[in-house]
């Protein structure tokens, strides 16, 4: 036995986000490393190549000629009955073979950890790598969904082992043939649609907590190949082994014979693996993250921009259009909830931040229960605030200048329950806004006195200083308001913030904090008249309506909000 010495290997990418298939045989760096050996072992080296290839591209005629498995069939099973065609005959083969890859084609990723390709064959090998025949590492999938690039083969190193064995009848004698070892490096030319393993340094843990994944650049794997086998009635003098035959009950053994028998399988290594990283392909990334922000349907751009961050977690671009469009989304789900339709889009994006507010510190059901936990076949409010959360601490780790993430994932934390960030994120950010940039520091103050609310609202402790902190917090906003949608939340606020204090406070004070806030908010611009439902969506939320019911002291703000009539 002798171990052939490996030769160097380019790696040239083709291609973009729009680029055709391309499968290529690198057989210009093959060329000088066959120059130092004979014709049996360059014919070897073509053999896998040819017979990669051919799987690669689809090629059942090629495939079935050189697959070891399928000629030993139609060898054996000719010499029973007619034999079918060829064409037939390669097409069985190559379905056995497709069959054996399936598995790694079933999609697993369910609500928000869908990854690109969106629809259609996504290869993902998961535990299985080890165990896998090489031929799933260059399946016809590969590369083939838009805008995939298809893959590249290069061989390595050739050595040969002991002979495989075999026989043609169940009581005939044990056949001999040569057999050679081919490895081969799998390049995947195209990060978006390359397939997808657990990530290096991930355990497989019994709880269900989700495992990293990474994109595959390349691998190493290795083909057997036997040779010689005219001599015993084959079509073809060579052909790999990709996995033995399944084995068969024979009547004069006490156990089934594995056909062929050989020392090596045709297989990854999967110690060669080599992923894509954030300075392979960066322009392809940015690309994709634009790209990715101008598609229709959620799922297709949250599945780009999950494909770009396993590649680069720490992507500016794919992190802040992910955690953006994943809180829009929440938000619109906010309106299929309350389904009370606001013209007016600052008013809109409140109504809808608060039904959240008021919902996570009451029923939150929808917030903590994911599409696995509740069985259903669309992603929950809880799927997309999981995902959005680390994609928001990441980007706000990364770059905390970026207030707008800080601000969502303030609230974020809110809806998540998360009592301790709610607040602090708020803190800081009050304290991190210089006192003239006013609009902003009012829109902390009052975020932050929502969180103190939140917190005292789900732990049911009534006097809770937190009560009294978010007064004094919607105060200071009030102080520092200058538009009158902000004046409107903070006098709501502060009216909010006395149901949990005792006795409600002073129940004349709440009365004219709400008759401020309805002034107020009679002056928010561009208001209409159907904004008018908003402010009755606002005074009947469930615990300050049953303050205000009673107490006849309320009943003028309640009439006014349309009670009587309605």
């Amino acid at each position: 036995m002798r171990v052939i010495h490996r030769w160097p290997v380019w790696v040239a990418w083709v291609g973009g986000i729009s680029t055709l298939v391309v499968f290529n045989l690198d057989l210009s760096a093959a060329a000088p490393f066959q120059k130092n050996h004979g014709p049996a072992e360059k014919a070897a080296i073509q053999t896998v190549l040819a017979y990669a290839t051919a799987i690669s591209q689809g090629d059942h005629a090629t495939f079935g000629r050189l697959d070891f498995s399928c000629q030993y069939r139609q060898l054996t099973e000719s010499q029973r009955s007619a034999p079918l065609s060829d064409a037939s005959f390669y097409e069985q083969c190559w379905q056995e073979m497709v069959r054996s890859h399936a598995h790694l084609l079933k999609r697993t990723d369910r609500g928000m950890d869908v990854l690109w390709p969106s629809t259609g064959p996504l290869v993902f090998y998961g535990d299985d790598l080890p165990d896998l025949p090489a031929s799933a590492f260059v399946m016809d999938v590969i590369g083939l969904s838009p805008p995939g690039s298809g893959l590249r083969l290069t061989p390595l190193t050739i050595r040969r082992i002991p002979n495989g064995s075999f026989r043609l009848q169940s009581d005939g004698p044990v056949l001999s043939v040569p057999a050679t070892v081919v490895e081969m490096v799998i390049h995947y030319q195209d990060p978006l649609t390359s397939p997808v393993a657990y990530a290096p340094g991930t355990a497989r843990w019994t709880n269900t907590v989700k495992r990293a994944r990474g994109a595959v650049k390349s691998i190493t794997t290795q083909w057997v190949m036997f040779s010689g086998l005219k001599t015993y009635g084959f079509a073809e003098d060579r052909a790999v082994v990709l996995y033995p035959l399944p084995q068969r009950h024979n009547s004069t053994r006490l156990s089934p014979e594995i056909v062929p028998f050989v020392t090596e399988k045709s297989r990854a290594l999967p110690s060669s693996l080599v992923w894509w990283g954030p300075q392979d392909q960066p322009g392809v990334l940015i690309a994709a993250a634009a790209r990715a922000a101008s598609f229709p349907e959620l799922r297709d751009r949250v599945a780009l921009l999950n494909r770009i961050l396993i590649i680069d977690p720490n992507h500016v671009e794919a992190l802040t259009i992910l955690s953006k469009h994943l809180y829009t989304a929440l938000l619109q789900q906010a309106v299929e909830r309350h389904r009370v339709i606001v013209p007016t889009p600052a008013l809109a994006r409140l109504l809808n931040e608060f039904y959240w507010n008021i919902y996570s510190a009451a029923g939150r059901v929808e917030l903590a229960s994911t599409m696995e936990m509740g069985d259903v076949t669309e992603p929950t409010p809880a799927d997309l605030l999981y995902r959005m959360l680390p994609a928001m601490e990441t980007l706000a780790r990364l770059h905390p200048e970026l207030l707008d993430n800080r601000f969502r994932l303030g609230v974020a934390y809110r809806w998540n329950n998360d009592q301790l960030p709610m607040i602090q994120t708020f803190e800081v950010l009050v304290q991190d806004i210089p006192d003239h940039h006013r609009s902003l520091k009012v829109k902390a103050l009052l975020q932050l006195a929502w969180s103190r609310i939140n917190k005292v609202a789900w732990n049911r402790i009534l006097h809770d200083p937190d009560s009294v902190r978010a007064y004094a917090d919607a105060e200071s906003a009030l102080a520092l308001a200058d538009l009158p949608i902000d004046k409107f939340f903070a006098e709501y606020t502060m009216a909010y913030c006395m149901i949990f204090m005792p006795n409600y406070g002073d129940k004349a004070k709440l009365l004219h904090h709400l008759t401020e806030a309805k002034r107020w908010f009679d002056q928010i611009t561009d208001k209409t008249e159907q904004d008018d439902v908003v402010w009755h969506y606002f005074l009947h939320t469930e615990l300050l309506q049953a303050v205000l019911a009673a107490d006849p002291i309320f009943k003028p703000i309640m009439t006014a909000s349309g009670e009587e009539q309605g």
